[in-house]
Parts: C-alpha cells; sequence; structure tokens
C-alpha cells in the first residue's frame, strides 16, 4: 500500500504539472484511501513510516493547488487543516517542505479575500516571526493587509502585478472583489450619486461594460444622458424616530420639572 501511494504521488505530480485537473482530482481520491489506510490523516511517526508520510504530504499539497483551480474553497481549506500537523507537529521528524510557505500565504490570502481578519492574525501567530518580512509569500499577504487597514485600496490594486501564480491570482481577485462591494457599500452611504467615469475609478473597473454590469447587481440606476450613477436607496437601515412619542414625553417631562421647582 506504502509503494502505492508513492506511485499515485508521482503520478499526481506529473498531471499537475501538465494542468491535467480531472484526473489529478481521480487520483487524489484514489490516494485518499491510501492515506486512511495507512493512517497518514492523523500522522505519526512511530506508526507511519518517514517514506510514507513524505508522500501523504506531498499529495495534500497537491490537493489543496488542485482545490484552488476547480475553485473549490472549501476544500483547499480542508486540506490546509490536513497540512497543519505535517508542517507544525511533524517539523522535527520530516525535512522542511519547499511548498510550505507558498500554501501558507496562499492561505492567508484566502482569509484576507473572506474578510476575515481575526483568523488571519490567528495564522500569524503559527508562523516565525522571521518569515513574516523575509518570506515574500508571506510578505505578500502581511503588506496587503496593512494596506486595507489604511484604507490604501490603491496599494492593493497596484499590487496585482506582483502576484506570481494562478492560484494566488484566483485568491488576490477575490480579494479586490471584497474590497469593491466595501467600497461600493461606503459610496452608497456617502453619496447619492457619482459621475461615472469617478465611479469606475474608484471601484477599479477598467470599462463601462464591467462599471453596468457592477451597478446592475447592486441596483444602482444608471443615467447615460448625464453620464450619471445614481445610487439605490437602502431602507433596511433607516431608523423611524417616533416623533410625536419624543415630544409627548419631554412635555411631560418639562411639566414635572415646573412642579418640582
Amino acid at each position: 500500500m506504502a509503494d502505492q501511494l508513492r506511485s499515485l504521488r508521482d503520478q499526481l505530480q506529473a498531471d499537475l504539472q501538465a494542468s491535467n485537473v480531472a484526473k489529478c482530482q481521480q487520483l487524489l481520491v484514489q490516494a485518499k484511501i491510501g492515506m486512511i489506510h495507512l493512517g497518514a490523516y492523523t500522522p505519526d511517526p512511530k506508526q507511519v513510516d518517514t517514506e510514507t508520510l513524505l508522500a501523504s504530504r506531498d499529495i495534500l499539497e497537491m490537493g489543496a493547488y488542485v482545490s484552488v483551480r476547480v475553485k473549490d474553497i472549501a476544500s483547499f481549506e480542508r486540506y490546509i487543516a490536513q497540512l497543519h500537523p505535517y508542517y507544525h507537529d511533524l517539523s522535527a521528524v520530516l525535512p522542511a517542505s519547499n511548498q510550505m510557505y507558498p500554501l501558507i500565504g496562499l492561505n492567508l490570502l484566502r482569509l484576507l479575500s473572506q474578510n476575515r481578519l481575526s483568523d488571519f492574525h490567528t495564522a500569524l501567530e503559527t508562523i516565525d516571526p522571521q518569515q513574516l518580512q523575509a518570506n515574500s509569500y508571506i510578505k505578500q499577504a502581511v503588506d496587503l493587509e496593512q494596506f486595507l487597514m489604511e484604507g490604501s485600496y490603491n496599494k492593493v490594486w497596484s499590487s496585482r502585478n506582483t502576484v506570481q501564480g494562478e492560484e494566488f491570482l484566483f485568491f488576490y481577485d477575490s480579494l479586490i472583489s471584497t474590497v469593491r462591494n466595501e467600497i461600493a457599500s461606503c459610496s452608497e452611504k456617502a453619496y447619492d450619486s457619482l459621475p461615472l467615469q469617478d465611479a469606475a475609478t474608484l471601484l477599479f473597473l477598467n470599462n463601462s461594460k464591467d462599471l453596468l454590469a457592477f451597478a446592475q447587481k447592486r441596483n444602482w440606476k444608471i443615467n447615460p444622458a448625464e453620464q450619471v450613477i445614481y445610487f439605490a436607496a437602502d431602507d433596511k437601515d433607516a431608523v423611524e424616530i417616533p416623533q410625536e412619542q419624543i415630544i409627548t414625553h419631554t412635555l411631560a417631562y418639562a411639566r414635572e420639572l415646573e412642579r418640582i421647582v
């Protein structure tokens, strides 16, 4: 079974490099069954040999990348959780993985894109402090979080050119979508309307087609003649003030004060 698992690992590597995602998914199913039989999901170096542990770690890492390529975020999160004991509990037993920090950085980017800042900082606490600035994959996520806290959304947008890898771009674009919606929500509260060009610039949209599609999703009204976008009023946040009741109570309170005086 251990030899079969290593063979599956090698096939998986070849198909992942060839971008044969469908085949990778099939191989992952077989590999997971093998890992269950070998006890690799609860890795114990006393019960599982080192070569099997290394093969299992490789399989989980490749599974994480495949999950992103098929846009299965829940699956990616599970793979990261399964890799945690390999990266931390077995760090004294297994040689360091070249994919550890890229995947940790990718997971940090996922947390940012989901606006899960508390989980983001919890994940940072498990990382060697020296790697926060020394490792490019970790620093990228740390810098993006800093830009978000500063409200420097233009820096978040401009950093796209430095993002490398299909998987990182997926989560980065998801982060931009989260930022765009946050800007849109703030704009709805701050303005009644905006010129189309200003709205496109504010939302980091490059053309009118994308702006029109985004406006439609948020029920905004566009006046092509005026080249202005009107934000839909959101009555859900409106609070009705009971004016008559407040006035009545205030007058009653004033009469009581007069009697006391």
